[in-house]
């Protein structure tokens, strides 16, 4: 096989993003209009899993109060206390945040906020 044109040496590709903080660290993000990957946030994953774990072992009488709960899982009994509150997330909401579709706007720290208690109005709450 001949070559009929040298290659070059250097090649130039341009690829439009930005880089935007989110939950502490910085995130590159596709332009406004361009297809949006999906993306697992693996913290509020986390997070979500220890709050129904949580959840289950306070229902089930493992523990009676949740400070003795965070004593036993090494927590901070400030961060046990806003968790469990994931549990209330709309199914919807939930099932974003599992997928990776969830937006942008939707971060642990978003999250962990108090929010409606009603699904119907959780949707607004991160707009």
């Amino acid at each position: 096989m001949t070559r009929t044109a040298p290659i070059a040496d250097t090649v130039t590709l341009h690829v439009p993003f930005r880089v935007v903080k989110r939950g502490g660290r910085k995130e590159m993000q596709r332009p406004d209009g361009a297809p949006q990957l999906r993306r697992m946030d693996s913290a509020l994953v986390r997070a979500l899993a220890r709050a129904f774990h949580w959840k289950r072992m306070l229902e089930a009488g493992e523990f009676a109060t949740i400070a003795e709960l965070a004593e036993r899982e090494g927590i901070a009994s400030s961060y046990m206390t806003r968790v469990p509150r994931l549990a209330l997330l709309s199914p919807e909401i939930v099932e974003a945040i599992l997928d990776g579709k969830q937006g942008p706007e939707v971060t642990l720290a978003q999250v962990l906020q108090p929010l409606p208690v009603t699904w119907g109005e959780q949707p607004q709450h991160f707009r």
